[in-house]
């Protein structure tokens, strides 16, 4: 798995990719655990799915919001940037991951457990010595077309990631999708149990969704795997109002 650590920017929303005053805010993490035992890992795209999914999760979490236990925390990890760090356990070590405060989403075959943002130096003990790479996921075979009713973050087909970069950017994503979302659409995502598609864009796709500029798009900040700026994650949810939201492109 790898670590992330990336700008993210949404046309109007909170983030943009040139410095601004968030570059120079105290910058806290979100840790992201997914679950890998050796006789039995996740398939890649559930894990991509899973992880974004848990995201939406925690943001959504009462305890992260208004007066809630949380609530700090996420407030000071989005005024910096949005990082967040895909780690993996198994056995004892996601027993122990799964004592500490945070959520857990579960998949067809992944689990991934979502804890609230901590200091860039401040990661529990439990969480700081698992390991962050060495590890690859596959998929069985060929993802199935996503459904034209959910939302789908689309992966940029130009781009190698390992799953943990991947899992990441995805979570990216998912977390500008919703803060570009009005409260009632929120609400509807929220109450489907935030139901969504990850797949990799095929090139006409991908050139369409990243022309239009209406859609949350992620760029890499670059500091592992690929080039800064790279655009890794188109976010086309339904009610975005994007170009391909008739899912006109299906190849």
């Amino acid at each position: 798995m790898s670590s992330e650590e990336s700008r993210a920017e949404n046309p109007g929303g909170p983030f943009r990719q040139e410095p601004t005053a968030r570059d120079l805010a105290p910058q806290f993490v979100l840790p992201m655990v997914v679950r890998i035992e050796k006789a039995a890992p996740p398939a890649r795209t559930d894990a991509l799915e899973t992880g974004a999914r848990a995201v939406l999760h925690i943001l959504a979490d009462e305890r992260s919001t208004g007066d809630g236990p949380w609530a700090g925390a996420v407030r000071d990890w989005q005024d910096g940037r949005i990082r967040k760090v895909v780690r993996r356990a198994r056995g004892a070590e996601w027993r122990k991951a799964s004592a500490l405060d945070g959520v857990t989403v579960t998949g067809e075959t992944a689990e991934v457990r979502v804890f609230p943002p901590v200091p860039l130096d401040g990661w529990p003990k439990e969480l700081a010595k698992l390991q962050v790479s060495g590890t690859e996921l596959d998929d069985p075979g060929p993802p199935a077309a996503p459904d034209p009713a959910d939302p789908v973050l689309w992966l940029s087909p130009e781009l190698e990631m390992s799953a943990g970069k991947a899992m990441a950017q995805a979570g990216h994503g998912a977390q500008l999708a919703w803060l570009a979302l009005p409260a009632a659409e929120r609400k509807i995502w929220r109450e489907n149990g935030f139901r969504l598609s990850v797949r990799t864009a095929s090139p006409a796709r991908w050139r369409a969704l990243t022309a239009d500029g209406r859609l949350p798009v992620v760029r890499d900040a670059g500091y592992t795997e690929i080039a800064p700026g790279s655009c890794t994650v188109v976010a086309d949810h339904p009610a975005l109002g994007g170009p391909l939201n008739d899912r006109a492109f299906r190849r």
